[in-house]
């Protein structure tokens, strides 16, 4: 039975359609919000579909208002998607205490400690249930899919495609939290939802999944050089050790004068949308 979605909202948007919709989900338990972008291109056939995971704090609808990622995608023929950045409504003890962590800090983990591990499956959400609604609701195309996110949406895309490179087929990400068990952000959230166990900590991290087993194709990311986050969050030095190690083909772009706000995905979006079509649009 096709899972049923509420629309939101549509509205006319560079020759298709933004929209945003909710849905019932098996995964987190919780009516979850998500925004599809639908190019023109999608009036006559389907398209690839790119995903883009969110940063923490953000809702579905930040990086489809913030990035001006619609024009491209209506040039290149992508189909955009981007979710909701944690499961809400539930109300757990402690899950609105800290900005980073709980509400709108999702991780794109599954949990595995209590309470959080009945609701916080946002990595099987993203991997599995968000794909089957938009695929069976929308003129998007079942065999490619790509991945691509910002600060913790830039680590739940880089894990999604490392764990699962044969459902992912390009991937991307903004400032990404390159190495969690290694830093504050990362830390806080994984003994949270996975517990004091730290070796289950690894299948989330995306250093070590690099170490590990490499993605086959390249990987693009991109890090401003004034972004506050840079060396106590982010740790883009890990990705690249990561590579030479395992012999992952990364394109990791530095700039200068870049913080980590959306004047920087702004700024590059076009190039992470090129990326991405160049696999997912043959």
């Amino acid at each position: 039975m096709t899972p049923t979605i509420a629309t939101r909202s549509a509205h006319a948007c560079c020759g298709g359609v933004q929209g945003f919709y909710s849905h019932a989900s098996a995964q987190t338990g919780t009516t979850m919000n998500f925004a599809v972008f639908q190019p023109p291109q999608a009036k006559s056939g389907a398209v690839p579909a790119l995903y883009f995971l969110a940063g923490l704090s953000c809702t579905d609808e930040t990086f489809m208002i913030k990035a001006g990622a619609q024009r491209y995608a209506a040039e290149l023929g992508l189909m955009l998607v981007a979710c909701d950045t944690s499961p809400r409504g539930v109300e757990l003890p402690g899950d609105r205490e800290h900005w980073d962590f709980g509400v709108g800090a999702g991780f794109y983990l599954d949990a595995s400690a209590s309470p959080w591990a009945a609701h916080y499956r946002m990595g099987s959400y993203i991997d599995s249930e968000l794909p089957e609604i938009i695929e069976a609701h929308f003129p998007a195309r079942r065999d490619v899919r790509g991945i691509f996110g910002h600060s913790m949406g830039g680590h739940g895309a880089l894990v999604t495609a490392l764990r699962h490179p044969q459902r992912w087929h390009s991937v991307s990400a903004f400032a990404p939290i390159s190495n969690p068990i290694a830093v504050p952000w990362g830390q806080k959230a994984f003994t949270r939802y996975l517990g004091d166990d730290r070796s289950r900590w690894n299948a989330w991290d995306a250093s070590v999944l690099m170490r590990e087993r490499p993605y086959p194709r390249e990987i693009l990311v991109d890090q401003g050089e004034a972004d506050a986050f840079l060396e106590r969050e982010l740790r883009p030095q890990t990705l690249e050790a990561a590579a030479a190690a395992s012999g992952q083909a990364l394109r990791l772009r530095r700039h200068a004068g870049y913080d980590h706000s959306y004047w920087f995905i702004q700024s590059f979006v076009a190039d992470h949308l090129l990326h991405h079509a160049a696999t997912l649009a043959r």
